[in-house]
């Protein structure tokens, strides 16, 4: 048995070079813990919020980034019993995904059906179950109702249009020109956000507004989709991928002054604000993520969902994963994988 693992650990704040591939010792798991061989691990957004020192569950440098893992259980510490030696496993790891082994408690690893791929996987347990916990158990939302959803080309907003579209839901999905096929695809009536205030477009359509409006990027987004959800409707912010998009020495202000603009502005104009977080959410209670990404895998075995996997790389490449991401342009989920196929 080996004795030591490979993990990438991102030693301080900055750039795509703040991460550094290390030989690290590998350990027995502890009393009720479990050691997994990673199969796979996503790399998002909130990965480079992290590097940029800007994310606030984030670990003391160094630490190894990777917020979702899929895994073969290899080792039970004492006491640990619902899991066996071999055994596919899930978890929310926000953190520690980048490298061959991770060490966690028991209780975070969620088995996976047989059958199912990977990298999809790996895209539902941060993507899938942001969307399908704000839809089900933020918003309510029932058959027949009218959502929005900004940013509908990205990961979590490809996620709420299948997810929404199961549900019963009519959606409009706000993005740029090159990603119109990639959200009609979905089923949702596209709207350039380029081509003038999204909020007039879809009032144009919708005069009396939507039900829901679901905002992962902020700023001005957030008046928007206020102005664009009918009186006692609901605007669910999350995420805030603006973020990452700020210059190295500003700092959390911007977050942070847009959830009170969402809070007070849309409370003043008679709609009903939320902001979702889902490690906040994770940290606080386990047992709604422990329910709702079995749902989600079942919705995956039957086709009803399907993950866009936009790049399938190797399971040590996260800087290249990262680089990628901040170049723009990415439909779809990177995934860092143990096997990579010779046609990825």
């Amino acid at each position: 048995m080996t004795s030591t693992y490979r993990a990438v650990l991102l030693t301080k704040k900055g750039g795509p070079e703040a991460l550094e591939l290390r030989e690290l010792p590998l350990e027995p798991p502890g009393p009720g813990q479990v050691r997994i061989r990673v199969r796979a691990t996503g790399v998002g957004f909130t990965d480079i919020i992290m590097r940029r020192g800007y994310y606030p569950y984030a670990p003391r440098f160094p630490f190894t980034p990777g917020y979702e893992v899929v895994g073969d259980v290899e080792a039970l510490g004492p006491g640990v019993t619902g899991l066996r030696p071999g055994q596919r496993v899930a978890a929310l790891t926000v953190h520690g995904g980048y490298a061959e082994y991770l060490t966690r408690n028991a209780e975070e690893f969620i088995p996976v059906p047989d059958g199912l791929d990977d990298a999809e996987v790996t895209a539902l347990i941060l993507n899938y179950v942001t969307a399908y916990q704000m839809i089900h158990r933020f918003a309510g939302l029932q058959p027949g109702q009218r959502a929005l959803v900004t940013g509908a080309g990205g990961g979590v907003g490809t996620a709420l249009l299948q997810l929404l579209r199961v549900a019963g839901a009519e959606v409009f999905g706000v993005d740029s020109a090159p990603k119109a096929e990639a959200v009609r695809a979905q089923g949702a009536t596209f709207i350039d956000y380029r081509k003038g205030p999204f909020d007039k477009a879809v009032r144009a359509l919708v005069p009396e507004g939507v039900d829901v409006a679901f905002d992962g990027i902020g700023g001005a987004n957030i008046s928007l989709c206020t102005s664009a959800v009918r009186r006692g409707g609901q605007v669910v912010s999350y995420g805030f991928t603006s973020a990452v998009g700020r210059d190295e020495g500003s700092d959390n202000l911007g977050t942070f002054s847009g959830m009170l603009a969402l809070f007070v502005g849309a409370r003043l104009r008679g709609r009903r604000p939320a902001f979702y977080g889902i490690t906040q959410i994770y940290r606080k209670d386990p047992g709604p993520f422990r329910e709702d990404l079995p749902r989600v895998f079942q919705l995956l075995a039957e086709r009803k969902v399907q993950p866009l996997i936009a790049h399938r790389l190797p399971l040590l490449s996260g800087r290249a994963g990262q680089e990628l991401l901040e170049r723009g342009g990415v439909r779809g989920k990177i995934v860092l994988l143990r096997e990579v196929p010779e046609a990825a």
